[in-house]
């Protein structure tokens, strides 16, 4: 039986400013997150599912059946219009290989060169996996809409390669200069995670 009460999470990705970033939502809901590196886990699987959300699956239960403790993973990217959704879930692999934020960015913007601005539209998404021993996956998604700029307007966050460049009309600004109240009201992996949270009040 899923239960949110007094539950702990661990948080199935190395990659730490996600690992912080779900930890910190987590708390909101008073669920304690626990990153991989607290338990001193370096074991990783091969994400080779064809969308987002087997992606999410695949890491969700690989960590929980290591741990044999309730995990939750992510999964996501940006999907962008003009290049029929490229590169969605192969964003971190767009070119055939583990790409540094910078490659993502230069790359992004070299793809994106002479489309007019009123077709640089694009979406973040994020997919949620709520994995629990015997139990089937709980899902959720979220996503954010904007464009692509130009040109890199700001420096790149850490682990947050699109946030230099993808544009929100509604804020006037770049998604990385959000305030942390701004990003709140719109970020994707909250959406997720509070569909994923609901889903298990309706279980139990």
């Amino acid at each position: 039986m899923y239960t949110a009460d007094s539950m702990q999470l661990v948080i199935a990705t190395h990659n730490e400013g996600k690992a912080k970033e779900l930890k910190k939502f987590l708390q909101l809901f008073n669920i304690q997150g626990l990153s991989l590196s607290d338990l001193n886990i370096t074991d990783d699987v091969e994400e080779n599912g064809k969308t987002f959300q087997e992606n999410a699956v695949i890491k969700a239960n690989f960590f929980s059946d290591l741990t044999k403790l309730s995990c939750i993973a992510d999964d996501g990217g940006i999907e962008i219009d003009a290049l029929n959704g490229e590169p969605g879930v192969k964003s971190r692999r767009w070119k055939g290989y583990r790409m540094t934020d910078q490659e993502l960015v230069d790359y992004t913007l070299e793809r994106m060169h002479n489309i007019p601005a009123e077709q640089r539209t694009c979406r973040l998404v994020s997919v949620l996996a709520l994995c629990q021993p015997r139990q089937k996956p709980i899902l959720g998604r979220g996503t954010i809409e904007g464009s692509i700029t130009e040109k890199q307007r700001i420096p790149i966050e850490e682990g947050y390669p699109f946030r230099a460049i993808f544009y929100l009309p509604q804020y006037n600004k770049m998604l990385g200069e959000l305030t942390p109240a701004e990003h709140e009201t719109l970020n994707h992996r909250l959406i997720a995670l509070k569909e994923v949270l609901q889903k298990i009040d309706a279980i139990i």
